[in-house]
């Protein structure tokens, strides 16, 4: 079976990072035994990885550079914000746990998007966050592999994204 509109693929890949300044570095790993499911076609990954990947079949590999633009774009200041502490506070209580430099939140903008936010400063002021990617303003370096590649069942086609083993789970 070949990778296609509608199909479910599973994909082992290495992704190594350039900022431009600092050369080529290690970013992240998935591996054949817990691979990275998405629905093909739905947009869910980036456009390039997609076209890199498109038509191929399990046990084909892949190498693809995404040049920032095409990836994540430009690291974006305006996407830093500061939040009150006290949108943290649950049953009017402060969330100590969850209020840590660091600690990536998720959360939802005031249209429903969902977000995720890290905490990158807590002072008098409140909780600042950034919303960018972690890979905003990087050169994404892609070398992976097809692991697998099924039928979507009619439903993760209506939801646009795989449920199941390696998906989303309702």
């Amino acid at each position: 079976m070949k990778v296609e509109k509608n199909k479910v693929v599973g994909i082992a890949y290495e992704l190594h990072v350039d900022d431009g300044e600092n050369g080529k570095s290690f970013f992240e790993s998935v591996s054949k035994d817990k691979p990275f499911y998405f629905l093909f076609g739905a947009g869910n990954i980036l456009p390039k990885l997609e076209e890199a990947i498109d038509g191929k079949g399990v046990g084909d590999s892949f190498e693809v550079f995404i040049d920032y633009e095409n990836g994540y774009g430009d690291y974006d200041e305006s996407k830093k914000v500061i939040i009150p502490k006290a949108n943290f506070k649950e049953n009017g209580k402060k969330q100590n746990e969850l209020l840590r430099v660091g600690k990536v939140i998720p959360m939802q903008d005031d249209k429903g998007n969902q977000l995720r936010g890290e905490i990158i400063k807590i002072d008098y002021k409140g909780v600042h966050m950034d919303f960018n990617s972690p890979l905003a303003g990087l050169d994404l370096y892609f070398k992976g592999e097809i692991v697998s590649v099924r039928e979507a069942d009619p439903e993760e086609i209506d939801h646009g994204h795989v449920h199941g083993p390696g998906g989303h789970h309702h």
